[in-house]
């Protein structure tokens, strides 16, 4: 593996990434509601931040042998929190940014001194008919720790002054599990104007009342906060058919795990704020993050939005299969590429659907990594069996964060009497796989489903990703061989055109950076087009550095996370690298190579990150339609030419806007894509 090159920290890239979507947010051309959501995606992202990188990175600081190593991971948890305190200001400034402006859209968002006497009225009779019965406060003053917190809840600590002149200290969590967190509640003079308060401030407003019938309060006040703890499950090394007990007991320890975050109200008393880490037990390697007066603000995610005027305008997926059309003939007749949430979604339900009742299906196979919480894809599996054919589910029971929902699936599956396969040891299931045989002329013939994102209708609707749809028989026993590869680990089998994590998916694609690099050397036409999630892999980025260092022009468009330092003279020479962050979250993932004018496009479920390369069952799989390469190839320049929502990554990764690059025209790459589709059949 490469070593001494250098990288730029991938925690800090994230944290880079978050400030992209805050530039959403400041973005005052974003429709308001829309603004409004990223405020609510910004916050979610900075939670799961530190549950998972925060939380290794301070695992690997406990743990570090020797002073250099510690000092290294303690240095880095520095600069990290350093950064998000810088974020955490410009996200203050944002929200009441958006506050003012959503007053001018006649949508008032208003805390608990604005109320007019006649709201005041019907917030306290909504907390006492509502909320109150909903309330378990407890004193935190005179217990040896805190009992067990809910990272995903918000909560207050209450500054209790008593009619005797004595302080006490107690905590409330927020009930926003049970209770909407924004309530809406009379206008106070124009008839056509929203005005919502939040579940905190109806509190707020009332908060005496929680405690005037245990003893004589003179004054109260409550002040946010949250915690965010240590999202890793510990499962051992073995997947047998109690993995499902050990991701049960593993998400129960998820919730005892150990804070690795503490964000409060800056105005909270200092009282307060030691005596709720030390109940915690926080130490010098977690995170304290002073902030505003509200928390959880990922739930402007779901933010009340009567009016599509403050929204994006929804566009129309396009119609992929014909409504009367029978779908095996219809991919009989040629492969097909669709593109989400541009082309319907539905095809893909209609295939299983459909393959659920024909009485020439005998097998269905399928991968579920994260699915939809009312999924037709789950109901055509469980369809399946009831008409005997064959099925097999992979529910990968370790997808992070979706490990209730999969537990769920998988034994509503069992119990239909499917297949259920929970995963290969050692490894994450993360394809995007479905294979069906079906009898035809006295022959089994296989459709195929190759993907870049989940079988989830849900985020079909906004995930930008790639489904192949192939008849296709080296295609298809290829997809039906992976499906062997999960049942028996021990075999590797031999595919005819796709690369699979963990054996083949690394060696090809550096083989396919080598054939560029050799090119170049040689003097020819070399070009390297890459478009993905995350870019952290210490090899693929060394081998990258080397091709623009040979005159391989390289091009990359990431999404999140790049450890690749750009734009930095002797390092990162004939490299370019571009973000999207807009409407659509940016999910495929595309490795594009010249190979000598023989054009080779592939689109895979793998990230340049090692965990897809080395730790997962991953396919990256190749376009055989020169007409799907043109496709793929044009989208990409479409996105490459992007100066509205595009951002330079630059060697400090300042997320400055794209110049204009000469160009005579405003192109924003997701509407510019949506108009190219529609002119072409695909």
């Amino acid at each position: 593996m490469a070593k001494d090159i250098p990288l730029y920290p991938k925690e800090l890239s994230w944290l880079s990434f978050n400030a992209r979507v805050l530039q959403e947010v400041e973005d005052e051309s974003v429709p308001i509601i829309e603004r409004v959501r990223f405020l609510g995606i910004f916050s979610n992202n900075l939670d799961e931040f530190y549950r998972v990188r925060v939380a290794d990175v301070r695992r690997l600081a406990t743990f570090a042998k020797g002073s250099s190593q510690k000092e290294q991971f303690g240095e880095l948890l520095g600069n990290i929190n350093e950064k998000v305190l810088r974020l955490q200001a410009r996200f203050g400034n944002a929200y009441g940014k958006v506050l003012k402006d959503l007053g001018r859209h006649n949508i008032h968002l208003i805390n608990e001194r604005q109320l007019t006497p006649g709201q005041f009225a019907y917030v306290e009779e909504f907390f006492r008919r509502e909320v109150l019965p909903e309330l378990e406060p407890f004193f935190i003053d005179d217990r040896e720790t805190m009992p067990l917190l809910n990272e995903a809840s918000i909560y207050f600590g209450i500054y209790l002054e008593l009619e005797d002149g004595t302080l006490r200290f107690a905590a409330l969590e927020i009930p926003t599990d049970i209770l909407p967190r924004f309530i809406a509640i009379p206008h106070r003079e124009k008839k056509h104007e929203k005005v919502y308060i939040v579940l905190d401030n109806v509190i707020r407003a009332c908060l005496v009342d929680v405690f005037r019938y245990v003893m004589p309060i003179a004054k109260a006040s409550a002040y946010t906060f949250k915690i965010s703890r240590d999202a890793e499950l510990e499962l051992g090394e073995h997947v047998t058919q109690n993995i499902v007990d050990r991701v049960a007991k593993s998400l129960k320890k998820r919730k005892q795990a150990e804070p690795v975050r503490l964000v409060y109200d800056s105005t909270m008393p200092e009282a307060l704020i030691q005596l709720i880490k030390k109940k915690l037990k926080m130490g010098s390697y977690d995170s304290f993050t002073p902030g505003g007066r509200y928390h959880n603000s990922k739930d402007f995610m779901s933010f009340p939005a009567d009016s599509r005027q403050h929204t994006y305008r929804r566009i129309s997926p396009l119609p992929t299969l014909p409504d009367s059309a029978n779908i095996f003939a219809w991919l009989r007749e040629r492969d097909r590429l669709c593109y989400y949430p541009y082309h319907d979604f539905r095809v893909i339900t209609k295939l299983l659907a459909s393959a659920a009742i024909d009485p020439k299906v005998r097998e269905i196979r399928i991968n579920l990594y994260r699915v939809a919480k009312n999924s037709r894809v789950v109901a055509a599996l469980v369809n399946a069996v009831r008409n005997q054919k064959q099925v097999t589910a992979v529910v990968e029971l370790q997808a992070r964060f979706d490990e209730q929902a999969n537990l769920h699936w998988s034994s509503e599956l069992s119990d239909a009497g499917v297949d259920v396969i929970y995963g290969v040891p050692g490894l994450k299931v993360h394809c995007k796989l479905i294979s069906i045989v079906r009898e035809e002329d006295g022959h089994a013939r296989y459709y195929s489903h190759f993907g870049t994102g989940n079988f989830n209708e849900s985020t079909a609707r906004f995930y930008c990703d790639f489904s192949l749809l192939t008849s296709d028989s080296k295609l298809g026993e290829d997809a039906y061989r992976v499906f062997d590869f999960i049942k028996q680990s021990h075999l590797q089998p031999d595919y005819h055109h796709i690369w699979v994590s963990p054996h083949t998916n690394r060696p090809n694609l550096l083989a396919a950076i080598d054939r560029e690099i050799s090119a170049a050397v040689a003097g020819k036409p070399a070009d390297i087009f890459i478009k993905c999630n995350n870019l952290v892999d210490s090899e693929v980025i060394e081998r990258l550095y080397r091709a623009g260092d040979a005159g391989v022009r390289v091009r990359i468009i990431v999404r999140s996370m790049c450890a690749l330092v750009c734009q930095t003279r002797g390092v990162s020479d004939n490299i370019e690298v571009i973000s999207l962050v807009d409407k659509f979250l940016e999910h495929a993932r595309i490795y594009a190579f010249h190979n000598g004018g023989e054009q080779q496009v592939y689109l895979s479920s793998a990230d340049l990150m090692t965990r897809n390369l080395d730790h997962r069952v991953e396919v990256t799989f190749p376009l055989l339609s020169t007409e799907h390469r043109k496709t793929v190839l044009d989208i990409l320049e479409l996105q490459w030419q992007d100066n509205q929502k595009a951002r330079v990554m630059d060697a400090d990764q300042s997320n400055s806007r794209i110049a204009n690059r000469n160009s005579k025209r405003n192109v924003r790459s997701q509407d510019a894509i949506y108009r190219y589709l529609k002119k072409r059949d695909v």
